[in-house]
């Protein structure tokens, strides 16, 4: 392990490349802007902090670090990650809050094993909808973006157990409506957002365990049921669209049966006509 963090560092010399066998590198509270390019050889390193530096931009290097399962690049100025992040597919954690990023690259859904995902304190406006295909992600922290929307493929993401999407304010008007895929999902934080109406899906969330939405102009269900706790709201939900569904079913069955009504009235109707216009054999 080599620890040289805050130590007003401006650069790496081109040697750091000969610590091929480096598993742990802590370079956190720099003045780093950029990696050397030797850096691709340090294929053996599993964790890789970045974070309070000052980089705009991960050098294309990082996809070649193989092995890296832990990378915090958090506190920068990052506007955009490269899209050799993808070919970093040992990836277990990715922390990137308190940056400037705007989206991620489609790339991202090639990180398999990536099990926490963290863009807390961004400027991304949408995810990409590669996400669905992080079969092995717990824990995604979207809050204080400015998220639009989410991509149903998210629900793709069988394994979250936690997803925060507070604090979006007036940029996040709905959930995705296949949300009650998330079945392993306990938290759910839908706080200072902009939504008024749970999708129907969301009676399926059975093992959801705290449900956050403080601030947000939540109609369906009530606040007083929010209040009870999230079984209360999934409960609640159930129950909605039972109703729903019920009344669904008795208006097409009165539909239904004024067709028939209808349908009949015109047969006996076609049948007098026939019967009057019938010629009268002499």
């Amino acid at each position: 392990k080599l620890d040289i963090h805050s130590n007003q560092l401006i650069n790496l010399p081109e040697s750091f490349g000969e610590l091929s066998n480096l598993t742990d590198l802590d370079l956190h509270a720099n003045l780093l802007k950029s990696l050397p390019a030797s850096f691709r050889n340090l294929i053996n390193l599993i964790t890789l902090d970045l974070s309070s530096n000052q980089f705009t931009h991960l050098p294309n290097v990082i996809g070649k670090l193989a092995s890296l399962k832990i990378l915090n690049a958090e506190t920068n100025e990052l506007e955009e990650l490269p899209y050799t992040i993808g070919s970093c597919t040992s990836l277990v954690e990715l922390h990137l809050d308190f940056n400037q990023l705007r989206a991620l690259p489609e790339a991202i859904g090639k990180l398999k094993s990536l099990e926490v995902l963290a863009l807390h304190y961004n400027r991304i406006k949408r995810l990409p909808t590669t996400v669905g295909n992080l079969n092995n992600l717990k824990e995604l922290d979207v809050s204080f973006n400015e998220i639009e929307s989410i991509p149903e493929n998210l629900c793709f993401a069988v394994s979250i157990k936690k997803l925060n999407l507070a604090n979006n304010f007036a940029d996040l008007r709905a959930l995705p409506r296949s949300i009650g895929n998330l079945e392993m999902l306990e938290e759910l934080d839908i706080s200072d957002d902009q939504i008024r109406t749970l999708p129907h899906s969301f009676r399926l969330l059975s093992k959801l365990r705290v449900f956050r939405a403080e601030e947000t102009p939540l109609e369906v269900p009530p606040k007083e049921v929010i209040k009870m706790g999230a079984q209360a709201v999934v409960l609640y939900m159930a129950d909605y669209v039972a109703k729903i569904e019920n009344a669904t079913f008795q208006l097409l069955k009165k539909k239904k049966k004024g067709f028939w009504f209808w349908f009949c009235s015109k047969l006996c109707s076609i049948g007098r006509n026939s019967t009057k216009n019938k010629p009268v054999l002499v």
